[in-house]
């Protein structure tokens, strides 16, 4: 008896298949910063679409496992990860994933844009990456915060040049010790406690409770400095070594790659996505850590550089994984056949995915513009890029986490019931798109994050500037995209006001969530049309249907299938 043997999707070059990446690069970076980044794009696309799949797909089916005592009876902990998930490792150093913001090669050729390049390597590496792409963030995180000038130099030279080596021999990555069981986002409720030690050290003990990248030389843990008081203002970030190699407390008998002393791994985390990334459970007694800043003056305002360069990370994930698992889809699309023809022919599929890519084409251009503003801030100390981006980070994680959400069971349901078996590869789209939401602040949680930026620092008055210019560009391209785009504008002058003159009202903070995504939504839309106005048709189209589907919650079917093609 014959069997149906359904074709695998085989997708384009995540580069070169990738108009809307190309073009914003080269509006970005302008033609000549563009070619000057296109050997490393290529390079990393043609990793991608080879052996880090095969890593990704090693990694996925053989995760991470402690190993808590030796043979004879010595405490180990010992995280056990997969060839797949080295070679990801491996994979981030030699592309620079991390490190290209930070070279001083790169800042001389692209300047404040290195990190526009980081976002494009982002783009390609993250979706099939086994989410090697969150120690990539924490690392670019950490990286930030040692780059700072409060943190002592000696400190600076000792770690830094290991975040951002290029050589998978010597590179390392940085996990994020934050949260507790009892405390979760509320960190005034933190309970580890650092001790200054006499050698300028200090001494950390507390219980660590979703501590991703476990596997890590190194984390950046939040703790209450002995004395400070309460709250969350007080907390401080220090650097804690993960292994005995590290670790000035180590005899000299001890194992390099042993845990450092006082660190213990109490478990792994048995987590619904993001199966591949060893999370753990972490405990600290008195635990060597070196401060980061001067831990008697309130640091928690230090830990956001990291916190800031996280979920901008977060939004790139979101927006990457939408794009890349839109490509699947195509390609299932024109492989399968239903009803006589091709799947890619059906004109009510092509209005979903049609629909799926304005909503990929937002997510691309708010986490993309996070990252102009970042390297803005980082290289220029731009006043203004600082002022947008307190509120464009948050506002782009998320609006994007939740987009990916969406957009993950979309995919799953676009491949009917292979989009419901493992072994495909697709539940894992909707498993870890789950924690794009989740990690580095809830919806919620960045929602009231959003109306202390607008009512404390007047950070909504760059957005309206940035929705009223985008009004005078979008007039000439299409008049009933400026109109919209401009009556959201006024209203949410409006609301603004409202917020800046009660805060604390009870309808302004059950109302934060949607107030938070009208201006995500709206923001979207003005970048798209900035991107159209440059001279983009695809960002055009998108900026039309985007705006009817998000800021005037129109049907928009009929024009997601006839301009499908354009679109992706």
């Amino acid at each position: 008896m014959s069997r149906h043997v359904q074709p695998v999707p085989d997708i384009d070059d995540p580069y070169a298949g990738d108009p809307l990446l190309r073009s914003w690069l080269t509006r970005q970076l302008g033609e000549a910063g563009h070619a000057a980044a296109q050997g490393r794009l290529t390079a990393l696309a043609a990793d991608v679409v080879g052996p880090l799949r095969v890593a990704h797909a090693d990694a996925e089916a053989h995760p991470p496992t402690l190993v808590r005592y030796d043979p004879w009876g010595a405490r180990v902990d010992r995280i056990d990860t997969s060839a797949g998930w080295r070679a990801q490792r491996a994979a981030a150093a030699r592309h620079a994933v991390v490190a290209l913001p930070y070279l001083e090669s790169a800042r001389g050729t692209w300047g404040a844009a290195a990190r526009v390049v980081q976002h494009a390597l982002l783009h390609l590496y993250g979706p099939e990456s086994a989410t090697f792409s969150c120690p990539v963030a924490m690392a670019d995180g950490a990286a930030a915060l040692l780059s700072t000038p409060e943190v002592d130099p000696q400190v600076r030279d000792a770690w830094l040049p290991r975040l951002i080596s290029t050589d998978p021999d010597t590179a390392i990555v940085s996990g994020q010790w934050m949260t507790e069981s009892q405390g979760g986002s509320d960190l005034s409720r933190t309970t580890t406690l650092g001790r200054p030690a006499a050698d300028g050290s200090w001494r950390l003990s507390g219980e660590k409770w979703f501590c991703s990248a476990a596997d890590a030389a190194m984390a950046v843990a939040l703790a209450r400095p002995e004395g400070a008081g309460r709250g969350s203002r007080v907390l401080a970030p220090f650097l804690v070594p993960r292994y005995a190699v590290d670790s000035p407390l180590a005899g000299a008998t001890a194992a390099p790659h042993g845990p450092a002393p006082g660190v213990v791994v109490r478990r792994l985390k048995d987590k619904l996505g993001t199966r591949a990334l060893p999370t753990a459970e972490i405990g600290l007694r008195d635990a060597y850590a070196l401060p980061l800043g001067d831990p008697t003056v309130p640091g928690l305002v230090r830990a956001m550089t990291l916190v800031v360069v996280t979920r901008v990370h977060n939004a790139s994930a979101a927006a990457s994984g939408m794009r890349r698992g839109l490509a699947y889809a195509r390609a299932y699309a024109r492989s399968r056949h239903v009803a006589g023809g091709p799947l890619a022919d059906n004109p009510l599929h092509r209005a979903t995915l049609g629909a799926l890519a304005v909503d990929a084409a937002g997510a691309f251009a708010l986490a993309g513009h996070a990252f102009a503003l970042l390297g803005r801030v980082e290289v220029g100390a731009d006043p203004a890029a600082a002022a947008e981006l307190r509120v464009v980070a948050p506002l782009a994680k998320l609006a994007t986490g939740r987009l990916a959400v969406a957009a993950a069971a979309e995919y799953g349901e676009a491949f009917g019931g292979a989009g419901y078996v493992e072994d495909t590869g697709v539940p894992r789209l909707l498993r870890d798109a789950q924690v794009l939401p989740i990690w580095e602040g809830t919806t919620n949680v960045l929602a009231l994050d959003v109306l202390r930026a607008v009512t404390r620092e007047d950070a909504g008055a760059p957005l309206l500037r940035r929705l009223a210019g985008a009004v005078d560009l979008a007039r000439p391209l299409a008049p009933a995209l400026a109109d919209t785009l401009a009556t959201v504008a006024g209203e949410l002058r409006v609301i603004l006001d409202e917020v800046a003159a009660d805060p604390a009202a009870v309808a302004v903070l059950a109302g934060a969530r949607g107030l938070a995504l009208r201006m995500a939504y709206a923001l979207a839309t003005a970048l798209l049309v900035e991107h159209a106005g440059w001279g983009d048709g695809q960002a055009e189209v998108a900026a039309r249907l985007w705006a009817r589907r998000w800021l005037r919650h129109e049907d928009v079917s009929a024009d997601a299938h006839h301009h499908l093609d354009l679109l992706c």
